[in-house]
């Protein structure tokens, strides 16, 4: 039975998550959606699905105005803001629709829960468990940064670039310090600390598809020196995106970044 049904604009990497972890439990996944230009012409509902031209006027009873990450008109029906009551993506239901799951990471969590083989995705114990999820609290607030990061490149402002800067830098000492020590986030097990790190990093280094516009606006890449300064993070992921479950989800997500510096 599938365990999930997940709704979002593609490829994500904030849905790759989910989507590695289900590979990795044997967990089952639905996934709809489309890219992310022509999601404003879906409805937004646990029966996500395109809309017909017709359909898309100014007094259908689905109407929002956007608000973030989104431009104009979008359509989402009344029970599917009662499910996610932030209203964004990528959002999760369970099957039939009655509980909705939103933010990636709590989406992730979700995965490896309600997976029926026993697994260490999520910690040996309580202990472990709750460390898995200090490294996602953390990843989350780095993600929050990226994305309004992202989203300002076409008008970057010096406050923006700053606050990246230092969530990058915090963040990424953080997991640095964290690999000096044992072979993944927690422990020496693979888990979904792991998994997240890989994907929200994997998105912010999309940075590097602007460089031409921030160095334009006086600006350089924040990530420019990652192999310099967090050779160890950074090693971490390049290694883990290569194997199996990782490769087959994120697909050549990252190979522009391998490209770009000679991996």
């Amino acid at each position: 039975m599938t365990a999930l049904r997940i709704f979002s604009y593609l490829p994500n990497p904030r849905v790759f998550k989910a989507m590695i972890a289900a590979e990795l439990c044997g967990a089952s996944l639905e996934i709809v959606g489309d890219k992310p230009a022509k999601l404003a012409h879906w409805l937004w509902d646990y029966d996500a699905r395109e809309l017909s031209a017709h359909e898309q006027t100014a007094d259908s009873p689905h109407a929002r105005s956007s608000q973030r990450g989104f431009t104009g008109t979008l359509y989402k029906t009344d029970a599917f803001l009662a499910s996610q009551p932030f209203g964004t993506v990528p959002c999760a239901f369970s099957p039939g629709g009655d509980v909705g799951i939103f933010e990636s990471n709590s989406i992730l969590r979700a995965v490896v829960r309600l997976s029926e083989q026993q697994h260490s995705l999520y910690g040996t114990d309580g202990y472990s468990a709750s460390r898995v999820d200090s490294f996602l609290d953390a990843s989350l607030v780095f993600a929050r940064e990226a994305q309004v990061y992202l989203l300002g490149m076409s008008k970057m402002q010096q406050q923006t670039h700053a606050r990246m800067a230092s969530a990058y830098e915090f963040y990424m000492q953080g997991v640095e310090n964290a690999l000096q020590h044992t072979s993944h986030l927690v422990d020496n097990n693979l888990s979904i600390a792991d998994i997240a790190f890989v994907c929200d990093l994997a998105q912010f280094l999309r940075e590097g598809h602007y460089k031409d516009e921030l160095d334009g606006s006086g600006f350089t890449l924040i990530s420019d020196q990652a192999l310099q300064q967090y050779p160890t993070a950074l090693g971490h992921m390049l290694a883990l995106s290569e194997t199996p479950a990782f490769r087959k989800h994120m697909g050549t997500y990252l190979d522009w970044y391998r490209r770009q510096h000679d991996l």
